[in-house]
């Protein structure tokens, strides 16, 4: 008997995949970057400091743009499959941005200012309400678990955003340690939405 893998697992390789490889990649990168610390330094750091102290190290720089666009790749990519099996409109339209947020962050570093600034907030907004979106898409208990992830993630760049450094997350964990709560619980949901439609057949939906 022939294996034939559906669109919908197909969509979910490609999120399991470029979830896995972003936050592996990057601490392949943090290990390479000289004096790197997760606890004061952002995680775009890896590619490039902002201006007017810019410092880029290499092979870090390269490593991340090209893990985070990649990331973004993956996820634009296997929308079109999920918005064929689901047909919620909101989700499909949230990962298309999140997808090309994701690509900006990849191409846009550091120190090409305001722009990586808003590649990056579009990126880790929509990843958030992407994971709450899922909701309606996923079964339980994983659906509970994307929406308090999506929450969860909100709710840290609230703090940050409006408390700066007084954030409770900032003073505990530092600026670089505050952003990793922001972005590493919606990557990991990314890894298990993707191992979720794996195990979905597209008759399912």
């Amino acid at each position: 008997m022939a294996f034939k893998i559906s669109n919908l697992n197909l969509a979910g390789a490609l999120l399991f995949v470029g979830g896995l490889q972003w936050p592996m990649t990057v601490m392949a990168a943090e290990t390479l970057f000289p004096g790197y610390s997760t606890r004061v330094n952002d995680l775009s750091d890896l590619a490039s400091t902002i201006p007017p102290s810019i410092s880029l190290v290499q092979p870090s720089a390269i490593m991340f743009n090209a893990t985070t666009f990649l990331l973004g790749l993956l996820v634009l990519i296997s929308t079109f499959p999920i918005h064929q099996a689901y047909g919620q409109r909101v989700f499909s339209i949230l990962l298309v941005f999140m997808g090309a947020a994701a690509m900006g962050v990849g191409i846009f570093p550091g120190d090409t200012g305001m722009i990586h600034g808003l590649a990056a907030l579009a990126a880790f907004v929509t990843f958030s309400l992407s994971a709450i979106a899922a909701y309606r898409l996923e079964k339980r208990p994983l659906n509970y678990i994307s929406a308090i992830i999506g929450v969860f993630s909100l709710l840290v760049l609230f703090f940050a955003f409006y408390m700066g450094e007084a954030s409770p997350f900032w003073q505990t964990f530092g600026r670089g340690g505050e952003e990793r709560f922001v972005a590493y619980p919606v990557v990991l949901w990314i890894i298990g939405f993707g191992g979720y439609l794996m195990g979905t057949s597209s008759n399912e939906c």
